[in-house]
């Protein structure tokens, strides 16, 4: 996908619903989707992918706000995502891995952290399921005209894993990354989720919310997954929905 192709504002052919019906005899195949916030219902890409699958896919997203792959595992929420018994399961994680999240959910990108996705590699093939890892997607935070990259080092460690396991890397990060670089932080900022304003304040965050989605946010950046997993996965190619510009 280009950069130029990335940044529209896109609408689907058909409207799905963001977490569709977790399976039925109708469905061709199941994608089960994991990982953290900025995967996850709320305010993640996840609801954005699942709207371009055909009506054929069950599209489950499983993600959980405030989980690394550390915690996620511990929680038994990974237990729980491959009871779902998908073919394809898309793995995103990273932003609550780094220092300062708090030992429950830290790791470290070369050691700790590349454990964990190994682990729910062999965990998604030994339930006969295809694991593709995802890089996480950017912040949205400039400094001196550019997106603070606090996030590559647990990308490079996904590449790496990925290479080293011959499983499929969506590298949303550096697409993303490249993407959010060739605009303003005005512009980048159309993407951020709102209404959790009092909430972030209150437990003393920003209230400016650069992580997070807003539905438009939701649709660009799992449009892009979504294109992505057709690339890598040409024989899911079928069941993402073609996408035209919207009408303005």
């Amino acid at each position: 996908m280009s950069l130029a192709g990335a940044s529209l504002t896109l609408m689907t052919l058909a409207g799905a619903g963001s977490d569709r019906a977790r399976g039925s005899d109708q469905s061709a195949v199941k994608i089960v989707l994991v990982g953290d916030s900025t995967v996850a219902t709320g305010g993640g890409w996840g609801p954005g992918f699942c709207a371009v699958m055909t009506p054929n896919v069950a599209c489950v997203d499983d993600a959980l706000n405030g989980r690394s792959s550390k915690s996620f595992i511990a929680e038994g929420a990974w237990a729980k995502a491959l009871a779902e018994k998908g073919n394809y399961y898309l793995i995103q994680f990273g932003h609550n891995d780094m220092k300062g999240k708090g030992a429950n959910l830290e790791t470290d990108p070369e050691t700790t952290f590349a454990e964990n996705l190994r682990k729910y590699i062999a965990d998604a093939r030994a339930i006969g399921a295809q694991p593709v890892l995802v890089t996480s997607l950017s912040r949205r935070t400039y400094k001196d005209g550019a997106v603070v990259e606090d996030l590559k080092d647990y990308a490079e460690s996904t590449r790496k894993v990925g290479l080293a396991e011959h499983v499929s890397v969506i590298d949303l990060n550096a697409i993303s990354t490249a993407m959010l670089n060739h605009m303003t932080q005005a512009e980048a900022d159309r993407f951020n989720a709102v209404d959790q304003e009092k909430e972030r304040l209150a437990v003393g965050k920003s209230a400016t919310d650069r992580t997070h989605l807003n539905p438009m946010g939701q649709k660009t950046f799992g449009r892009i997954v979504a294109d992505e997993l057709a690339q890598k996965q040409p024989e899911l190619r079928k069941y993402v929905l073609a996408a035209v510009a919207e009408v303005q």
